[in-house]
């Protein structure tokens, strides 16, 4: 009688997870919760402003949860936490050096350009400062990044349900795509923010009870690194590699990222840090549709702030997970890709399976549910008004003089483009099966993508005689090197074309991380003397007025005598630098 009522409460996957009736009800509520949100806001979607920009109405605080939540998908919780147990801390610099500075620099220097130009996306900005081409190739390349990257949130997603819930993979595919579709279809940006801001709750609540429980079990942080040592110095490291940031990056053996520390200075804090978090208009679309330009500018400075401590949450249980594999008697296993070579995709949910019982077990999963569709929200919903407004409105159906009509048709096609982008999401979550880390193979798209971008619009912004001519040829020119640059590279191990060698292999890296580094700065090299060069040989078309409040030197300085001392993004900025030097310094 009692094996047959704990049949009847527990259902036990393949994989070994023991999941309740508890467990299952948490993890149904929070999808008829998302779900709602759409359906509530669906009737505040009048027209494509509403859809696509959410009005510009949100407040500070909820669009730097929401900035900082687009961020929590697959990239952060499922791939952070695997590059925890790859990288150790030096995972960290993926915050303190390759987030924070950039968020820091968006805020004071750029947000003002981005709304005060009234563009609707970061692809209008570059047709307002350069011309209709500039605009066009990035929205392209963007459009591809998107989908990229929201095809990598719903693989990891259904990972998680084939091997927690026992579900067919492929199934498991379309399940997700039609929820995310459900909400961002009903309720566009709006939907999207308001159910990033939840999500960012339930990630912390849930994820929070597996970094307290890993460390209790291994006896603290000290007891960890203890147990850490001998096994770092079997990969032939310095005993205390994996527990510092910036220590032993001197040499690029010397550490397991493959990287020396100007590698890290200029390919991650530099090139990759601000063109992911300044041009990528997936992040920049969170702070575009705050209130008030005060509001938008201190939007990434709110969301620095829990930004700093996300590392405590998902890179120390991926170094736990590393004790935990090599100790014996811990039941704590990953599939291995090769013989000693792990799928590191696969950390935070066999840390689930490790610590988490019934009940809370649920929550656990729900949180990282949360977080991947989180991920493919913001890349639909980005995709969708770049398509819209840069692509579809430009080039296939100009407006017209009939406003009212123009409205619901863009809306319509707005509508239509997010059905789209998760469709063509669910063959790039095919593509992103073929990486061992996640992670690696979004900063491969990143550093593609966002490292010339960032040198074009930089230079743009702070250079008035930079042209379109010269902005065009060089984010080309530095997307065709980075390409170039994959394609005569390989990381070491690598079994793909994917992961580089497709012309020839000219050169191994240590590790995919090193090859994203050094193809991010070939790419925004390139593209910043490219355009430099051809902006000293052609003539800028744009008079000085045209450029007035798009490029620096030509706008007038904001002075915030308006808000409070302590709003004030300046106040915000210096905190928020601060409490960064001093986590370096600590972990160091």
């Amino acid at each position: 009688m009692l094996q047959h009522e704990i049949k009847k409460q527990k259902t036990m996957t393949e994989t070994g997870f023991v999941l309740s009736w508890i467990d299952y009800t948490i993890m149904i509520v929070y999808f008829a919760f998302v779900l709602g949100i759409g359906w509530a806001l669906k009737r505040y979607m009048k027209d494509a402003n509403a859809f696509l920009e959410a009005g510009r109405s949100m407040p500070a605080w909820v669009a730097g949860l929401a900035f900082i939540s687009t961020n929590l998908g697959a990239l952060e919780v499922m791939g952070m936490t695997g590059s925890g147990a790859k990288y150790g801390m030096l995972t960290t610099h993926f915050y303190w050096v390759g987030a924070i500075p950039a968020m820091v620099f968006l805020a004071l220097f750029m947000m003002p350009f981005y709304y005060g130009s009234k563009a609707r996306s970061v692809p209008e900005y570059l047709k307002l400062r350069f011309d209709e081409k500039t605009r066009g190739l990035n929205a392209i390349l963007f459009a591809v990044m998107t989908i990229l990257a929201s095809g990598i949130s719903m693989y990891a997603l259904a990972i998680l349900m084939e091997k927690v819930l026992g579900w067919n993979f492929h199934l498991s595919l379309v399940l997700s795509a039609a929820i995310v579709l459900g909400y961002t279809y009903l309720g566009g940006l709006s939907s999207a923010i308001y159910n990033e801001v939840l999500q960012f709750f339930i990630i912390v609540i849930g994820l929070l009870p597996i970094v307290i429980l890993s460390l209790q079990d291994l006896g603290g942080w000290d007891g960890m690194k203890e147990q850490l040592a001998p096994i770092v110095s079997a990969k032939g490291f310095a005993p205390d590699t994996w527990t510092t940031t910036w220590k032993y990056t001197g040499s690029a053996k010397a550490n397991p990222l493959g990287v020396e520390w100007y590698g890290i200075a200029a390919g991650l804090g530099f090139v990759l840090s601000f063109g992911y978090w300044c041009t990528n208009f997936l992040i920049v679309q969170r702070a575009m549709s705050a209130e008030s330009p005060t509001a938008a500018r201190n939007t990434p400075l709110i969301g620095a702030l829990p930004k700093m401590f996300i590392p405590f949450l998902i890179i120390v249980p991926g170094i736990a997970a590393l004790v935990l594999l090599n100790k014996q008697g811990s039941g704590f296993t990953l599939p291995e890709i090769s013989p000693g070579h792990y799928n590191y995709d696969y950390t935070i949910i066999a840390l689930l399976k490790q610590y988490l019982p019934a009940g809370v077990l649920g929550l656990g999963i729900t949180a990282l549910l949360a977080s991947f569709m989180s991920g493919m929200a913001g890349n639909v919903s980005a995709f969708n008004t770049v398509w819209t407004y840069d692509i579809y409105q430009s080039y296939i159906r100009p407006v017209t003089s009939n406003k009212e009509a123009d409205d619901k048709h863009y809306l319509f096609v707005g509508r239509m483009a997010t059905i789209f982008g998760v469709i063509v999401s669910i063959a790039a979550a095919y593509l992103a099966s073929l990486f061992g880390n996640i992670m690696d193979f979004l900063q491969t798209i990143f550093s593609m993508i966002n490292a010339p971008l960032f040198a074009v619009i930089f230079l743009g912004m702070f250079w008035k005689r930079t042209t379109g001519h010269a902005a065009f040829t060089g984010l080309l020119a530095g997307f065709f090197i980075a390409l170039l640059h994959h394609g005569l590279t390989v990381p070491e191990g690598a079994a793909t074309l994917v992961k580089g060698g497709w012309i020839t292999n000219l050169h191994t890296y240590p590790v995919e991380m090193a090859q994203n580094f050094w193809t991010a700065i070939f790419a925004f090299t390139t593209s910043a003397l490219v355009t430099v060069f051809l902006s000293l040989a052609t003539k800028q078309k744009k008079s000085d007025d045209e450029l007035k409040g798009l490029v620096y030197s030509l706008t007038p300085r904001h002075i915030e005598t308006d808000v409070a001392w302590y709003q004030r993004s300046s106040t915000l900025a210096i905190l928020v630098l601060t409490i960064g030097t001093i986590l370096t310094i600590l972990f160091w």
